[in-house]
């Protein structure tokens, strides 16, 4: 498998599974991406701040899975790896498990933290998370030092307005993001955020 091999999600995920070495690799819209080697800086350290985030978030919900650079299979043209996914797997629900323990449909929730990366991010997975009905698609901009959140309204990705430097899950109530902390990697402070507002759903 190569990077800018134009492939079907099944022939992407045959060269997947015979090719072990490969550990970070998606089809998005058609065409293999193959990303460079991951910045602790700028990729592995924010990412680690969404996974806390969401990991503590789900702790007063059993039935919510947090799946950190899970293969996520949304149509026939698309396999992506988002960095994390908040979800409620099973039968009947929007998103479930093959046989291979391999994700499909749409989640609830995406993250993406995008630095080089941020093309793609907001350009060829935007519209195939929009296109498959994701809930709700967060972008952390890390170079640009912003972050965007959008939620999914009559079919369309309609980007959030911060409230008192805050942004807020409509999906997933009591989700709540401390934007402003986010951006100083102020791990306490964001999950201070979530403390006195989660309610069970």
């Amino acid at each position: 498998m190569e990077n800018g091999d134009r492939l079907t999600v099944a022939e992407f995920m045959r060269r997947y599974e015979a090719a072990p070495g490969v550990r970070k690799a998606q089809l998005i819209e058609g065409f293999v991406h193959m990303p460079s080697p991951v910045n602790a800086t700028h990729h592995a350290k924010p990412d680690g701040i969404i996974q806390l985030w969401l990991g503590t978030y789900s702790l007063d919900f059993p039935e919510l899975e947090v799946y950190p650079n899970a293969t996520l299979v949304l149509d026939g043209d698309n396999a992506v790896q988002p960095d994390a996914i908040l979800c409620q797997p099973g039968a009947g629900a929007k998103v479930w498990l093959d046989e291979a323990g391999y994700l499909h449909g749409a989640p609830g929730l995406v993250c993406e933290i995008a630095s080089s990366s941020a093309s793609i991010d907001l350009h060829a997975k935007f519209q195939a998370y929009r296109r498959n009905g994701v809930g709700e698609y967060l972008v952390w901009l890390v170079q640009e030092n912003r972050v965007r959140w959008f939620q999914l309204e009559d079919g369309d990705f309609v980007e959030q307005k911060e409230a008192a430097g805050l942004l807020a899950s409509k999906v997933f109530p009591g989700l709540i993001l401390d934007v402003k902390a986010l951006l100083k990697h102020d791990k306490s402070k964001v999950i201070q955020g979530l403390k006195g507002v989660r309610k069970k759903r």
